[in-house]
């Protein structure tokens, strides 16, 4: 009786949450643009940053205080042929706004490609200090990626 009670109470539910999780996963790895990844591995751990979907394109490590700090974006996701692309510059350590570029509709054909199209992100900041740069695109469909990046002004 006793091991009825155990098979019941500790063994039955670890039967079902094995068999509901895999039928969850089946079917959600059966929907188009979906893959397992397991160990995502991201830049801060020592490995290169050209495999992320977005990477910011010209940017040095100092400028000076007449030296435009102008940069360019780099897509390598198919699932962001078009959308917004927007520029924010802060002042590091903090969440203060010291610049904010937006580039709306930025539509491409397949495959990496450099955005702002025809244009470039160009702004001089005239105080000296630390500064962080995040470029963030958001598609149509809402998704959104960004990178950011960090300089000083001198």
């Amino acid at each position: 009786m006793a091991s009825k009670r155990i098979f019941v109470v500790f063994v039955l539910p670890v039967i079902f949450s094995i068999v509901f999780g895999s039928v969850v996963l089946t079917d959600i790895l059966q929907k188009p643009d979906r893959e397992l990844n397991m160990w995502p591995m991201s830049s801060s751990e020592g490995f290169s940053s050209h495999t992320s979907p977005i990477e910011i394109i010209g940017l040095s490590k100092q400028y000076s205080t007449s030296q435009p700090v102008e940069i360019q974006v780099e897509i390598d996701d198919l699932s962001f042929n078009c959308g917004d692309l927007y520029v924010t510059i802060y002042s590091s350590g903090t969440s203060d706004v010291v610049v904010q570029g937006g580039f709306l509709e930025q539509c491409f054909e397949k495959g990496t490609q450099i955005i702002p199209i025809g244009d470039k992100f160009s702004e001089i900041i005239d105080n000296p200090g630390s500064y962080e740069i995040v470029a963030e695109m958001v598609s149509k469909e809402l998704k959104n990626i960004s990178t950011r990046g960090t300089f000083t002004i001198k």
